[in-house]
């Protein structure tokens, strides 16, 4: 039997929940009316609902995000959310708090969110044997690493495919509490990660200023499509639940056409869903937001990945400033260039800049405001008018079912047997004379061409046949009306065929791969304690939101590594770099200041708050 690999995209609201799905979308991920990561991507239950009962029509399940960590007072409401979301028909939640696991819940598939912390085979198995059906991979896990927890347990894989990157191990940022009590693990990220910093060293010398230094650049591994399937990969998600509905378009549609190849040549695997989709725009991830593209660590660490100069979108690179040739720039490839483009540019003092074209012509782009542009510096298109007025139009992405259509006589009249690329079937019969045509003359055709008329509906007739005994007479009318319901029986079946997976969780008390969990494990309520201590756990640390100690905390773990950047890395620069850089180094920006330490070993920096005191790793 073919492995099922599914693209999972972002859904901020039903509106861009159902143009995923039009753009190809194998399911999707939407937020409840609270508990989800991003407070700002909320849905209501009718929405939610709604949602559903689109999605399912395609075969496309809803996974339902409520991947916060929770507080005891707020575990009720939870549990009555989960309930109305089972009810509705929601194929799955994603979770963090495993405080979930304890409630009294419906039989609704559980996903751990990447939030919890998926980065080894041991924790993977756990969950696995607790009754987790699919865990969301760290994104910094390597090729190596996937297939290590694909060999230890067969829970299934999830992994980010692209869009943009936490700095941190997910679930492990404390900025945003430490700096202004907006917790990113309830939902409230502040993005301390994509301000401006100065790099001081350890002898008070300011290194850098007011550079971008812990933002990084966005997340593409979608030419590892191959590997990471081979690797145990079931579901390529996609991150975005804030992003506009352009960027959702394009991000699916363009990872659509990318796993139909690798799925064209590929006997093991097969689609997720049902449905092909056409689109009258050519995709490409460069063309929506992005910062720039990384693969981060799945094929090892190998290249800088910051995008210091900026955390906004780069887009698009067009070409280098030629001149200026009075109020308008002339840039290599320039014609590309649309009236109402946005473009991008660093400029002499390092910093990201922007202009607006009022119009381009005859090879001239004529700005909004002339800015002084250096030649040769690179631009870039971040917002490509023409590209986004043809994506937004409804029609831009369509997607359809393939169906058969056979009309044949009986006894009473006629029928009309539809039946989809699924086997399901739907036929409408209608009693009417059997008369000749004019001349007995056959009009098949005609008939053929009305049946194919399937319009607005999510459907298309790919194979039409007619059996007649004679040439009997149909009016257009008639042949329309058994069209029309043919097709509105067939959805109804389809949803009623539908099969959502169930699965009831049983408490279960197999070892935790820990005995002691500190603060990063995020236990912030009874439920998720009384889960750890059933699985062996002795020693519980509270939540970093219910003991933070102002000032003296650690803020902070991440693969990312600003000596790396830098080229003064003790392992991988040794043989390169003329000096080391004197430690501790410093972040500050304003009033905020954060130490920096190294954990050579792990290959990881952490962050912690300036009056935090720590030994420094000798290289």
């Amino acid at each position: 039997m073919k492995k099922k690999v599914e693209i999972l995209a972002p859904a901020k609201d039903l509106i861009h929940g159902i143009a995923a799905i039009n753009s190809g979308a194998d399911a999707v991920y939407v937020g409840a009316p609270q508990f989800g990561a991003r407070s700002n991507a909320t849905n209501s239950i009718e929405d939610v609902a709604a949602l559903v009962q689109y999605a399912h029509l395609y075969n496309v399940p809803v996974f339902v995000v409520m991947n916060t960590i929770l507080y005891d007072n707020e575990l009720e409401t939870c549990r009555q959310m989960i309930w109305k979301l089972y009810d509705i028909g929601v194929d799955a939640l994603i979770i963090q708090d495993m405080a979930i696991m304890e409630m009294d819940l419906p039989p609704i598939i559980l996903h751990a969110s990447t939030q919890a912390n998926n980065r080894d085979a041991d924790k993977m198995k756990f969950l696995s044997d607790a009754g987790i059906k699919r865990v969301v991979l760290a994104r910094e896990l390597n090729l190596h690493q996937i297939k290590e927890i694909s060999n230890a347990t067969d829970v299934e894989l999830e992994f980010f495919v692209t869009g943009a990157l936490c700095v941190s191990f997910s679930g492990n940022c404390y900025m945003s509490v430490a700096n202004g009590e907006r917790s990113a693990n309830r939902g409230s990220c502040a993005q301390n990660c994509r301000l401006p910093y100065n790099l001081i060293d350890g002898h008070g010398e300011t290194l850098i200023k007011n550079t971008h230094l812990l933002s990084i650049k966005d997340f593409d591994v979608s030419n590892e499509i191959p590997n990471l399937v081979e690797a145990g990969v079931c579901s390529f998600k996609i991150e975005g639940r804030l992003k506009d509905i352009v960027y959702v378009k394009n991000n699916v549609s363009y990872l659509r056409q990318k796993l139909d190849a690798f799925l064209a040549d590929n006997d093991k695997y097969t689609k997720a869903s049902s449905g092909k989709c056409t689109y009258t725009f050519d995709s490409a991830l460069n063309r929506t937001f992005n910062r720039g593209y990384t693969d981060y660590f799945v094929n090892e660490r190998h290249a800088t990945i910051g995008s210091w100069e900026s955390p906004k979108s780069k887009g698009q690179y067009i070409g280098k400033l030629i001149r200026t040739v009075g109020n308008a720039y002339e840039i290599e490839n320039g014609h590309v260039l649309n009236n109402g483009d946005g473009l991008c540019y660093i400029n002499e003092n390092n910093e990201a800049d922007g202009i607006y074209v009022n119009k381009v012509e005859n090879g001239l782009a004529y700005p909004n405001v002339l800015k002084e542009v250096k030649e040769g510096t690179f631009i870039y298109r971040n917002n490509d008018a023409a590209f986004i007025k043809i994506v937004e139009r409804e029609d831009s992405a369509v997607r359809k079912i393939s169906t058969s259509l056979l009309l044949f006589e009986n006894e009473t009249g006629f029928e009309l047997l539809a039946t989809d690329e699924d086997g399901n079937m739907s036929s409408v019969q209608l009693a009417h004379p059997k008369e000749q045509t004019k001349n007995n003359q056959s009009i098949e055709e005609n008939i053929k061409a009305q049946l194919a008329k399937t319009g607005f509906t999510p459907y298309t007739a790919d194979e039409i046949a007619v059996q007649f005994t004679d040439n009997w007479f149909l009016p257009i009318s008639k042949i329309n009306e058994m069209r029309r319901t043919v097709y509105e029986q067939l959805s109804e079946i389809r949803l009623k065929n539908y099969k959502r997976e169930e699965r009831k969780i049983e408490k279960t008390y197999h070892p935790y791969p820990e005995t002691k969990l500190d603060f990063m494990y995020n236990v912030s309520n009874k439920l998720a304690r009384k889960f750890y201590e059933r699985h062996g756990v002795t020693e519980i640390e509270k939540a970093f939101e219910l003991q933070w100690d102002p000032g003296k905390s650690r803020v902070m773990t991440t693969k990312y590594c600003i000596k790396y950047e830098l080229a003064k890395c003790p392992k991988y620069h040794r043989d390169t770099m003329e000096t080391k850089l004197k430690e501790p180094l410093v972040l500050k920006q304003g009033e905020l200041e954060y130490k920096l330490k190294f954990n050579c070993k792990p290959c990881e920096m952490e962050i912690w708050e300036k009056d935090a005191e720590f030994e420094i790793e000798e290289d």
